[in-house]
């Protein structure tokens, strides 16, 4: 297939402006027009990674960590970012990644952690803001379920676990079509008033493109009137870290014991030790460390995240476990995650996982 068929399905169920805006996901080398045949998944584009690629015959690989973080005013061989890229492009390799908006959706990185943890009652330690939007529009009553089915189809009317949410009144809406109109109903030059109904719902800001056209597609009028409006909602069902709880609490020592074990994390680094028992934890993939404060808020027992800096360890005090899991560690299942996107979407596609171990950071 096409590499820009995959390139459009990733970046719609991860959707890009869910990325900080320092990040860089998305296709970051290769043309559209590509014919790929395979893909490798792994956390980093390495060197050995795109030597891996080349003898397996893949076209593309997926990473979670974007190869290219800042502009390359050169390609020289001078860096390995620059070696890399040069390697990929003489072996006609594409590389895409999906990075902080893999963190932020509800099946993300941390999601992927509590799942390994078996933590029940997940929710978003902090949810993403400015993601919403709220359109209301009008349409006469004998086109009202078409319309409304087509900006569900869209994306429209998603609220946390339900889908298809919106509102509805009846009312009366007055029109005058001018000389150049052909008016759905109603005659030129004379006020005609027409039973609508008014529907409102609420979709994500990224959706806006898409929904937009589905309203003007399906609705009857020549002129449609609707509002966006900006929320300020938060979006409870995805941003950054979870938590969740056990069925039943584990001591300290063996919550820092299956941590080591389920994430297979040599030197796991720890605050001092509370004497409670753990029963919520809260999680964030990668360097967590600004969410220690939601972590705390959020009445959990333990912080399970990486690159917790010296004296965060030292202010956790007593008022909660902080553990350093490790960046790759808390990272390693995301390739599990982009697997299983790809197998629903393109069953027939081949998805491998790269062998190559790209953890820079060695433990005696």
């Amino acid at each position: 297939m096409k590499l820009a068929e995959l390139c459009k399905y990733l970046d719609t169920v991860i959707p890009l402006p869910f990325q900080e805006d320092y990040d860089n996901s998305g296709l970051q080398l290769g043309f559209p027009e590509y014919e790929i045949t395979s893909a490798l998944l792994t956390i980093d584009v390495t060197e050995t990674v795109i030597e891996e690629a080349v003898r397996l015959g893949s076209s593309l690989i997926i990473s979670h960590h974007p190869l290219l973080f800042r502009g390359l005013k050169k390609i020289t061989g001078g860096s390995h970012t620059e070696r890399i890229v040069s390697m990929a492009i003489k072996a006609d390799i594409a590389i895409y990644s999906a990075h902080t908006n893999l963190d932020a959706v509800d099946f993300g990185v941390s999601r992927k952690m509590a799942s390994k943890l078996k933590l029940r009652r997940v929710k978003v330690l902090e949810p993403l803001k400015n993601g919403l939007l709220k359109l209301v529009t009008f349409i006469p009553e004998s086109h009202f379920e078409t319309v409304r089915d087509k900006l569900f189809e869209a994306g429209a009317g998603v609220i946390g676990n339900y889908d298809q949410c919106g509102f509805s009144v009846t009312g009366k809406g007055s029109f005058r079509a001018g000389d150049n109109t052909n008016p759905f109903t109603g005659e030129r030059g004379k006020l005609h008033i027409e039973s609508e109904i008014r529907l409102e719902t609420v979709l994500f800001s990224h959706l806006k493109t898409p929904v937009v056209k589905a309203l003007l597609d399906s609705h009857p009028y020549e002129e449609v009137a609707y509002d966006l409006y900006s929320l300020e909602n938060d979006n409870v069902e995805t941003g950054l870290g979870c938590v969740g709880e056990f069925d039943r609490p584990l001591s300290e020592i063996d919550f820092l014991n299956m941590i080591s074990s389920v994430f297979d994390a040599s030197g796991v680094k720890y605050s001092a030790l509370t004497g409670r028992q753990v029963k919520k934890v809260a999680l964030c993939g990668g360097s967590g460390a600004s969410l220690i404060s939601k972590a705390l808020g959020s009445g959990a027992d333990a912080f399970v995240t990486a690159d917790i800096r010296y004296h965060d360890f030292s202010d956790a005090g007593n008022m909660i476990l902080l553990v350093d899991a490790g960046h790759f560690e808390t990272e390693k299942f995301t390739t599990e995650i982009l697997y299983d996107l790809i197998i629903k979407k393109f069953p027939k596609f081949a998805v491998r996982f790269s062998e190559t171990n790209t953890n820079p950071i060695n433990y005696l």
